[in-house]
């Protein structure tokens, strides 16, 4: 009895070493990351603009309160010019257009987020299973993929946000579901150069069974390209939800920069001359969508530094 208490207490103490150890490695590993992200100028300017909409958009509700869309006591009056009180001017109900922007901040960003978290596990799974099975199963995957890639993308999303619910789970899952064939090819591609490599071999000698392989060695070796496809697309998912919502798909009752604009739209801005009411989300939509791009490549040159370095 005593040896054994013993034993366990050697393998306790020798398990606790063992997790700082992978700690430790995990922290020196990020911080290499960062390292050699800060070498990447586009990529800081990207962190940066993002930094300057995410930390509004997560403090709006002490910046702008809860009643920045009551249209029954707006502040201003309809139309008014960007002033001193409203920096951005006011909407067609007297809301404050900056207030507006910043709430609007937060919707823009999450179904962002979560459309590319979506499209990408959709791309992920049929990417490493396609190729680890191969056969038939990859043959049905892939040209189920190739069609979703000749058929266009927004065209199906518009099609199911037009079915289903208008919500912004409608849109997530309307721009989830279409934009996945990208990473379900570049994935499949890297599963295919990982499952060659020799210690994959070793694994099946040793017993290693499908999804053994599949979690602990094809999918690590892959989420680096993951992880920069995701930074990717969620800047074509935030475009995505502006476009549907300006096309009144989206929630009505739900203020996105997309809704903003479609607003602006069926208050005559354009024709009237009243800029303030089109250029703030406007421009809020394209910043965003350039600096999850210029993140998106940096992150990717960072993991794959074949790809070279832009300084």
């Amino acid at each position: 009895m005593t040896s054994e208490n013993g034993t366990i207490k050697e393998q306790t103490a020798l398990a606790v070493p063992s997790r700082s150890l992978a700690w430790r490695r995990r922290r020196d590993s990020a911080a290499r990351f960062w390292r050699q992200y800060r070498a990447h100028r586009a990529g800081l300017f990207g962190l940066a603009a993002l930094l300057l909409f995410a930390l509004p958009a997560l403090t709006a509700p002490l910046l702008v309160g809860d009643d920045v869309d009551n249209v029954t006591d707006a502040p201003g009056g309809p139309l008014e010019g960007p002033s001193a009180e409203f920096p951005f001017g006011t909407d067609q109900f007297g809301r404050n257009l900056l207030g507006l922007v910043i709430w609007g901040a937060r919707v823009s960003l999450l179904v962002g987020l979560l459309a590319a978290v979506l499209s990408v596990a959709i791309g992920t799974l049929i990417g490493v299973t396609a190729g680890h099975f191969k056969g038939w199963y990859a043959t049905v995957m892939m040209r189920i993929t190739d069609w979703f890639l000749v058929m266009p993308t927004l065209v199906l999303a518009i099609a199911l946000a037009t079915v289903m619910p208008r919500s912004l789970l409608t849109i997530v899952v309307a721009i989830g579901v279409t934009t996945w064939p990208t990473t379900a090819r570049l994935v499949r591609a890297q599963t295919l150069a990982v499952e060659t490599r020799p210690y994959i071999e070793r694994a099946r000698a040793l017993g290693g069974g499908h999804r053994h392989i599949m979690s602990r060695h094809v999918l690590p070796n892959v989420m680096p390209l993951v992880l920069a496809q995701t930074t990717l697309i969620i800047s074509t998912a935030i475009l995505a939800e502006a476009t549907l919502a300006f096309l009144g798909l989206s929630d009505p009752t739900v203020v996105s920069w997309g809704a903003l604009l479609q607003d602006a739209r069926e208050a005559g801005a354009v024709s009237s001359g009243h800029w303030w009411y089109l250029v703030p989300p406007g421009v809020a939509i394209a910043v965003v969508a350039l600096a999850f791009t210029l993140c998106g490549r940096a992150v990717e040159q960072v993991l794959n530094p074949r790809l070279g370095v832009s300084r």
